[in-house]
């Protein structure tokens, strides 16, 4: 019997025995995948034992319950693809095999970490990062008994989604210990109330919160809000996203600013040389626009509804290359479920210690506004410009 099927002879054993705890794998084989860890646990789901695998991603958690054969080809898949490390938690041990580069196999005991079974219950239900804060009240989210108000059950579940994804992306950025935030297009603030409230009050960690926002009313209704709250640390200007230009942004938000506004607020952060530049585009409208009367072949293009479409991937794809080509990693993913809105695109961009491929980079925009006929993009004149 190799190490291998040892350690699975392990499992097997102390799952027959009732004295399985739980089994962790990490350290992934290759660095630049989003999948860091996963956390293996037994699970009673109506009445049936099965194993519950939590895929724990950069910005996101994902959970899915095999059966005990299932979970063992999972976790085969698992260590022969993804990870060198794999820990075996039980009442009577600690149990663990490492991987190295050439797939030699090394296991080590070790005397038990847990001396209790962990909750056999499933949790159906995810962590509330928003839960019971003042701020749901005042903006209208729930009610004076503190119920969620069911035109607003929506708005809540972006505001949850949103601190997960925001508290995956703080926990893999390195950031100073003050924190500066700035929320560029900030609207009625549920978003940035939401931040400041789980940043500050239940991660405990010392930020200071900046919502920009044109229209005056919304910004006095926002800074009244943080008044009654006590949020001595976030605050609310209005102030057009291009004209702002106070203080170093450790973390830029800009989430549905209208089109080239998005452009503006990226501007910012390179500027600003952010450590994490957040981005939910919306109304794109300027490449579009920059390609109108140039003859397309693109059968694609023929039709108005794909022509939109195609163009805000083009958009989106030529804003993630700028940042790219200013020294930031990149990804793009969903924000929210396409049943709420079909504007849920996320992009993201994490400041990066490898130089970036400038000619190569470049060659990628040029091709791409060479395929759409696009003229202009509005971000990269703007940096062209400097």
């Amino acid at each position: 019997m190799n190490e291998t099927q040892q350690f699975f002879q392990e499992i097997e054993d102390s799952i027959k025995q009732d004295s399985f705890v739980k089994l962790t794998l990490s350290k992934p084989i290759r660095k630049s995948e989003d999948l860091e860890n996963v956390y293996l646990r037994e699970v009673e789901l109506k009445k049936e034992k099965m194993i519950s695998f939590t895929y724990r991603f950069k910005t996101n958690d994902q959970v899915k319950n095999y059966a005990f054969e299932e979970a063992i080809k999972e976790l085969e898949h698992l260590l022969q693809n993804s990870f060198r490390i794999a820990t075996l938690f039980t009442l009577e041990k600690d149990v663990a095999i490492r991987f190295n580069k050439k797939g030699k196999a090394t296991i080590t005991n070790n005397p038990p970490t847990f001396s209790d079974k962990l909750p056999a219950h499933h949790d159906n239900q995810k962590e509330k990062r928003a839960s019971d804060s003042e701020y749901l009240f005042h903006l209208g989210i729930k009610d004076k008994q503190g119920k969620i108000i069911p035109k607003m059950a929506d708005k809540y579940k972006q505001i949850n989604k949103y601190l997960e994804i925001i508290d995956g992306l703080l926990k893999s950025t390195p950031l100073p210990k003050q924190i500066n935030i700035v929320d560029m297009g900030s609207g009625k603030g549920y978003l940035t109330f939401a931040l400041y409230d789980f940043l500050r009050n239940t991660r405990n960690l010392d930020v200071q919160v900046t919502g920009i926002e044109l229209r005056e009313e919304l910004v006095s209704y926002c800074n009244e809000v943080a008044t009654k709250c006590g949020y001595t640390n976030l605050s609310f200007v209005s102030e057009r996203i291009e004209n702002y230009n106070k203080e170093k942004i450790d973390v830029l938000i800009a989430l549905h600013a209208c089109d080239t506004a998005t452009d503006d607020a990226i501007y910012k952060g390179l500027m600003s040389n952010s450590s994490l530049i957040i981005c939910a585009p919306c109304c794109h409208k300027q490449v579009r626009q920059s390609a109108k009367g140039i003859p397309q072949e693109n059968p694609i293009l023929k039709y108005g509804i794909f022509q939109e479409r195609q163009f805000e991937m083009v958009t989106d794809t030529i804003r993630a290359l700028l940042l790219e080509k200013n020294q930031y990693n990149t990804k793009v993913f969903e924000f929210i479920s396409n049943e709420h809105t079909r504007k849920n695109v996320m992009l993201v961009g994490t400041k990066a210690s490898k130089r970036p491929k400038i000619e190569a980079i470049d060659a990628k925009i040029a091709s791409l506004k060479k395929d759409y006929g696009v003229a202009e993009h509005y971000l990269e004149a703007r940096l062209d410009q400097d």
